[in-house]
């Protein structure tokens, strides 16, 4: 597959911003290296640096056929960095649609004779899969390969996940963790303070990764209170995590808008036994004795009614997990 043009490659980025609870605007020309673009999640903002390529498979027949490339093409190295948040090193498989993310640090200088860095294509299959996995290459590289759904997570954490993998025996727990494989606890207490904490914050990320992925799935991405979908979801839990109980499966989760998963979280509306979501109205009413009941109306106008619910009735909401959320909240 010849190399994407440069305004896919931004829509692949953007896209995947958005894949994953976030907005990317472009403030850069879209053939500069880097694409600067500004991102939004939640209330936070802060600018990103990305420097992505298509991975295709180079070297003709004498390379592996497993063996995919970026060509850093248009750029002389060393790589201007981000002084204000992350510079993200990608490349961007097409028919995966996943990225791989690379160590900057390892490749700021390098031969402008041959500008490649390569990655095994089986790390984006099996990223489709997990959402991320974890690949050690020859010259001790850590390549991560993510689904676009992990976009923010990886742009939040790139240093932290090829830092800590350099270590042979962290980069292969992640891999394990990665694949949901079950770890011992005597490997993970043997490691420095600062890598244990890499491998549970990866296995959170996975764990939500595929949690929202499986909820998304199951109720069509389409909001459960709105019916809304134009890729502005959110998975919420029904009993929050960290609450004795909660747990990662679809029955633990509503497809919700961000404004109705927020609602949820702070108890303005809350799911009843019958499946419906209502308003709380001791928090209405404080609302509107704050002046800051503006909107009330067409927001409640969707309450009341029993939720949009997945086609396998197992998936429906449990209404034990239900009743604990609501006691949890002191409903």
């Amino acid at each position: 597959m010849p190399a994407l043009e440069a305004r896919h490659l931004v829509r692949a980025v953007e896209d995947a911003f958005t894949e994953s609870v976030a907005s990317a605007v472009l403030v850069s020309r879209i053939r500069e290296h880097p694409r600067r673009f500004y991102v939004t999640a939640g209330e936070a903002s802060f600018p990103v640096w990305v420097y992505v390529w298509t991975l295709t498979h180079g070297g003709g027949a004498a390379r592996p056929a497993d063996e995919y490339r970026i060509q850093l093409t248009s750029v002389m190295p060393p790589l201007p960095e981000n002084p204000d948040g992350s510079t993200l090193l990608l490349g961007y498989e097409p028919n995966t649609k996943c990225f791989a993310g690379f160590d900057l640090r390892r490749h700021q200088t390098f031969s402008t004779q041959s500008p490649s860095i390569q990655v095994n294509i089986n790390t984006l299959r099996e990223a489709v899969r997990d959402g991320f996995a974890f690949a050690r290459k020859d010259n001790n590289e850590i390549a991560v390969g993510f689904r676009p759904d992990n976009m923010l997570s990886y742009a939040l954490n790139c240093e932290s996940f090829h830092e800590s993998s350099a270590d042979a025996t962290v980069s292969e727990i992640l891999s394990r963790v990665g694949r949901f494989e079950t770890v011992p606890a005597e490997e993970i207490d043997a490691l420095p303070a600062e890598r244990q904490r890499v491998i549970t914050k990866v296995s959170r990320l996975a764990r939500d990764s595929d949690f929202r992925r499986k909820v998304t799935i199951a109720y069509d991405r389409k909001c459960c209170v709105t019916g809304l979908q134009l890729r502005l979801i959110d998975a919420a839990h029904i009993l929050p995590v960290g609450a004795e109980g909660s747990n990662d499966a679809v029955e633990n989760g509503l497809c919700l808008s961000p404004t109705y998963h927020r609602a949820y979280d702070r108890g303005l509306i809350r799911l009843t036994e019958e499946r419906k979501m209502i308003l709380d109205r001791n928090k209405r009413d404080e609302l509107v004795r704050l002046g800051l009941g503006g909107g009330l109306a067409e927001f409640e106008a969707h309450l009341g009614r029993e939720i949009f619910l997945p086609a396998d009735r197992r998936q429906w909401p449990d209404l034990a997990l239900i009743r604990q959320a609501n006691r949890f909240r002191g409903i």
